[in-house]
């Protein structure tokens, strides 16, 4: 007699999803209270806050200071319209490129590169000299700055000249001067990112026949372009807020040669007291921010997928 035998069939069930206790929500939450609580007072509330004031005629004197009313897209309407306002955003943008995605980006990578491979006495005196710029107070450079391009300053002397830089090129001046103090911190990540490259893989490109600048830009810059696209969103988004550099070198003369943005935004809100239509400024740089930002992260994302 034989006895046949079905072997049971395996039994097929899902991997349960787990949600997270309420205990367990609690034990991260609470130590982190602290830090959302302040972070809502001194970050979201001023953000909310000036969204609501774009949407007025609020003042800093006048009747409308103390009895502001809703005025709905008026003051963006105006700020559309405002030929000063388009001045100063090319100047921003000028400023940006040229100072931060190109200045501070380009040489900060050079010096990196530059210092790979060199004795600790040369690191350390480059990296001293650059940070030191970085780590004076904006208005110690903008002085410095001012020394050095004045009519009776230090360039004029050197090469024998009487101009007055700061007048007939008002915009070259503050982007040399934002690219003299901010390159440290470029340079500092493309530094940490070139020492996590792989020396095997520089060496065997370099067996393979590979110069230098086939080696850069086919192994090194590969392996770095998140570092790269990183930097390049700080710098950014930090030099589109940039105000106290070029408030003390040109004040944004003359005239509004120099007038980014920020300087623009100050003035209708703090000279003219026009609160109302400061914050309309101030909203719509935050928009070009996030929208920077946004681009950037984009890049990343895309670089991740191929």
């Amino acid at each position: 007699m034989t006895v046949t035998t079905t072997a049971p069939s395996p039994r097929v069930t899902g991997s349960p999803v787990r949600r997270p206790s309420r205990r367990g929500v609690l034990r991260w939450l609470v130590p982190l209270g602290p830090a959302l609580l302040l972070m809502a007072i001194f970050m979201a509330g001023p953000i909310l806050w000036n969204v609501y004031i774009a949407f007025t005629n609020e003042t800093l004197t006048g009747s409308a200071s103390v009895n502001s009313q809703f005025v709905g897209v008026a003051n963006f309407v105006r700020l559309f319209g405002d030929a000063n306002f388009l001045n100063s955003f090319a100047l921003t943008f000028v400023f940006v490129i040229g100072s931060a995605v190109i200045g501070q980006n380009t040489l900060g990578l050079i010096i990196a590169l530059l210092q790979r491979g060199r004795g600790r006495v040369t690191r350390s005196v480059v990296n001293g000299v650059v940070i030191a710029a970085w780590v004076v107070p904006e208005v110690v450079a903008a002085v410095c700055w001012f020394s050095f391009l004045a009519e009776e300053g230090t360039l004029n002397t050197v090469l024998g000249l009487s101009q007055e830089w700061l007048y007939t090129a008002p915009m070259v001046a503050v982007v040399l001067a934002n690219i003299w103090r901010g390159t440290a911190f470029s340079m500092l990540v493309y530094s940490a990112a070139l020492s996590e490259v792989p020396a095997d893989l520089v060496e065997a490109a370099a067996v393979d026949g590979a110069g230098p600048w086939r080696r850069l830009l086919h192994v090194t810059l590969p392996l770095i372009r998140r570092s790269i696209m990183a930097n390049l969103m700080l710098i950014t988004l930090q030099t589109l807020a940039s105000f106290g550099l070029i408030y003390a070198l040109t004040g944004g003369g003359p005239g509004t040669a120099s007038q980014t943005t920020p300087l623009y935004m100050y003035e209708q809100a703090f000279r003219y007291f026009e609160i109302g239509y400061g914050s309309a400024i101030a909203l719509v740089m935050l928009v070009i921010g996030a929208l920077f930002s946004l681009v950037y992260l984009r890049l990343i994302k895309v670089e991740d997928v191929a």
